[in-house]
C-alpha cells in the first residue's frame, strides 16, 4: 500500500481515472422512452394484439436493461457513452470549502487548495503564463532516486516558504489545506485527523491518520519528471528546495495521486474537469520558477485546458 506522501510511482499510469459522479443507474438506463408501449386511450389493447405485445416487449426490455446496469455498477463497472466517456464525467463539482485560492492569486503556494480558473480574462492570463514555457524531449531516468532530492518532507530545505518552522513539510501542507484539524496530543504540528476538500476529484475526505494513504501529497511537477527535464544536473540544495516547495505540493486523494504517477499533463489530468486549467497553471508556475522545460505535448495540453 502506498503511504502518505508517495508521489512518484514506479509504474506509469495513464489518465484512466474515471470522473466521479457516474455511479448511478438512473439517468443512464432507467428513464423509459415515452414512445414505447403507449396505448391510444380510444383503442383498448389486449395482450394478444400487435400493439399490446410490442408494448409488453418494450417494458420487458427496459426492465432487463435497468437490471443489467445495476449488476454492472454493483460490480464496479462503469457505463460509458458511445464516445467512451462516462455520462456523469465532469459533472462533479469541486467541493466548495470557501478557502481554495486560484493559482493566479497564489504564486508562492502558501494559500490553501486550488480553485478553478473560471473567467475568460483569467484563462487568457493562464495561457500567457503557459506560453512562457520552453519545451524539450523528456530525458532518461538513469540515476533517479527519491533520495536525490533529500529525505522526505524535511523542514530544513532553504529558500522555500514554511521551512525551518519546527514542522515537517507534509504536516505543513495538511495544516495549510485541511479543515477541522486535530493534532497529536502535545503537538501543534502532527495532524491526526482533518477534513480535506480534494481539488483533483472534487470530493470531501474525512481523513484519519490510521488510513494514511487515503490522502497523499502530490508533487504537481513530479520529482522524476523534473529529474528527466534537467534536475539531474542541479546542485543538491536546489533539488531539496524543489521537493519541499509548497508551490509544488498538494494534498489530494490517494487513488488520484497513485494514478498520476510521474506523468506530465499530456498523460494525466485531474479527474475534475473544472480544475484542469488551474492544475495547468500550477504546473507552469513550478516549471517557470525552477527553469524547467516541459515536453511539447505537455505544453499543448496545458494550453488546451485553458481555452487555447
Amino acid at each position: 500500500m502506498v503511504t502518505l506522501g508517495a508521489d512518484d510511482g514506479v509504474a506509469h499510469v495513464s489518465s484512466g481515472t474515471a470522473d466521479p459522479g457516474s455511479g448511478t443507474a438512473e439517468g443512464v438506463f432507467g428513464t423509459a422512452d415515452p414512445t414505447f408501449g403507449t396505448a391510444d386511450p380510444a383503442i383498448p389493447l389486449s395482450r394478444n394484439s400487435p400493439r399490446g405485445a410490442a408494448g409488453k416487449r418494450a417494458r420487458i426490455l427496459r426492465a432487463a436493461v435497468v437490471a443489467a446496469a445495476a449488476v454492472l455498477l454493483s460490480a464496479g463497472c462503469e457505463v460509458l457513452d458511445e464516445d467512451g466517456t462516462s455520462p456523469g464525467a465532469g459533472a462533479q463539482q469541486t467541493a466548495p470549502d470557501g478557502r481554495a485560492v486560484s493559482p493566479l492569486e497564489n504564486p508562492d503556494g502558501t494559500e490553501p487548495g486550488l480553485s478553478p480558473v473560471a473567467t475568460d480574462r483569467d484563462e487568457a492570463a493562464a495561457r500567457k503564463l503557459i506560453d512562457r514555457l520552453s519545451t524539450k524531449g523528456r530525458g532518461p531516468k538513469t540515476g533517479y532516486a527519491r533520495d536525490e532530492f533529500g529525505y522526505a518532507w524535511m523542514d530544513t530545505a532553504d529558500g522555500v516558504p514554511l521551512a525551518r518552522n519546527g514542522c515537517d513539510t507534509r504536516n505543513d501542507l495538511l495544516r495549510r489545506d485541511g479543515q477541522k484539524l486535530r493534532f497529536r496530543s502535545g503537538s501543534d504540528c502532527v495532524v491526526v485527523a482533518m477534513t480535506l476538500h480534494d481539488p483533483y476529484t472534487g470530493t470531501t475526505i474525512e481523513w484519519r491518520k490510521q488510513q494514511a494513504s487515503e490522502v497523499q501529497i502530490d508533487h504537481v511537477v513530479p520529482l522524476s519528471y523534473g529529474w528527466q527535464m534537467g534536475a539531474s544536473r542541479w546542485p543538491e540544495g536546489k533539488r531539496k528546495q524543489f521537493a519541499n516547495d509548497v508551490l509544488n505540493l498538494m494534498p489530494v486523494e490517494g487513488r488520484a495521486n497513485s494514478a498520476k504517477g510521474d506523468s506530465g499533463p499530456a498523460s494525466w489530468l485531474p479527474p475534475s474537469k473544472q480544475i484542469r486549467c488551474a492544475y495547468a497553471v500550477r504546473f507552469a508556475q513550478v516549471a517557470i520558477k525552477y527553469e524547467l522545460p516541459v515536453t511539447a505535448p505537455d505544453k499543448r495540453m496545458m494550453l488546451t485546458q485553458c481555452g487555447g
